[in-house]
């Protein structure tokens, strides 16, 4: 079976849920799992103003072929898997990154999306500057992603 086309960007324009979901949906679908990253307020206690997210593109895109791949071996029925990611100033509320996951099986949805925004924010070459309300600011490295929630 052909593997549909894959849909991965990254852009300083606004992120679109709606085009997210749509790309990733097909009538091979039991289930669209959809991940949304977005500028929160505070970070480890201190008032966030905006974040600034710089990227190495070609090198970025390349990543999320890989992301994809290695979704589709630990998930080999997918029917799609979306990365979109923004970059520049975004302000709080804004979002930073959207990924969707089509597949027959809600099971697998899940695991392929939560294997991508966890390799993602370990491996693509994103940057991120958080800027303070009280004008300070501090470069973000990758971070752990694997956490589970307490």
């Amino acid at each position: 079976m052909a593997i549909d086309p894959d849909d991965f960007k990254l852009t300083f324009a606004p992120l679109d849920v709606s085009e997210a979901y749509q790309a990733a949906d097909t009538a091979r679908n039991g289930a669209v799992v959809l991940m949304s990253g977005m500028v929160r307020d505070r970070t480890d206690g201190r008032a966030v103003d905006y974040l600034d997210y710089q990227a190495y593109d070609a090198m970025a895109l390349r990543v999320f072929g890989q992301i994809s791949q290695e979704c589709r071996q630990l998930c080999p029925d997918l029917s799609r898997v979306v990365i979109h990611h923004r970059l520049g100033k975004l302000r709080v509320g804004e979002i930073s990154v959207l990924i969707a996951v089509g597949s027959p099986h809600r099971v697998e949805a899940f695991t392929a999306c939560r294997h991508a925004i966890d390799s993602l924010k370990q491996n693509a070459p994103i940057w991120k500057k958080e800027y303070w309300l009280d004008g300070d600011s501090t470069w973000v490295k990758g971070m752990n992603a694997q956490m589970l929630c307490p």
